[in-house]
């Protein structure tokens, strides 16, 4: 097991792993969270992640599930949605950059998993529906729906859907 190696894959994939889960719809604090969990398990199974399709695709999936398991076990305590209503903006936040954010959380969650891992990720349509466990033309179709629903969200502001 290299430890260089992996630490040359935690620098240059963690921020992107970390878009690519807030992306996903998570609270951006439990998608930090979510992701250091997931590069922890990347950590503890390298000699296997790093021969996965995509090393990075396998760390935002496992930061997904360990989301879904930490609201599955806090579902029966709360009363709030599982996704904030808005991304909390912080002065350094580009306008541009928040507004996507928000759109692409809005959408469908399979729809906010195939944007995540297509652009936010820059993977192929073949290793995404790999790592999300789907035919590749469920990608395509939900990558369709996804665009069109973000182009008409970002430019038609007034008639953004719920």
């Amino acid at each position: 097991m290299s430890r260089e190696e992996f630490a040359d894959f935690y620098v240059g994939a963690k921020d992107r792993c970390l878009r690519a889960a807030i992306a996903t719809g998570m609270d951006p604090g439990r998608a930090e969270e979510a992701t250091a969990e997931a590069f922890a398990r990347a950590w503890s199974r390298w000699p296997t992640v790093r021969l996965a399709n995509s090393p990075a695709a396998w760390v935002v999936r496992t930061a997904i599930n360990v989301d879904i398991s930490w609201w599955r076990k806090r579902r029966r305590e709360l009363t709030v949605p599982d996704t904030p209503e808005q991304l909390p903006r912080h002065d350094s936040d580009d306008d541009t950059d928040h507004d996507l954010l928000e759109a692409v959380r809005r959408l469908p969650p399979r729809q906010r998993e195939v944007v995540a891992l297509r652009y936010f990720l820059d993977l192929d349509a073949e290793t995404t529906a790999h790592e999300l466990g789907v035919a590749r033309g469920t990608v395509s179709a939900s990558l369709h729906h996804a665009l069109k629903t973000l182009r008409l969200q970002l430019t038609n502001p007034e008639g953004m859907l719920s």
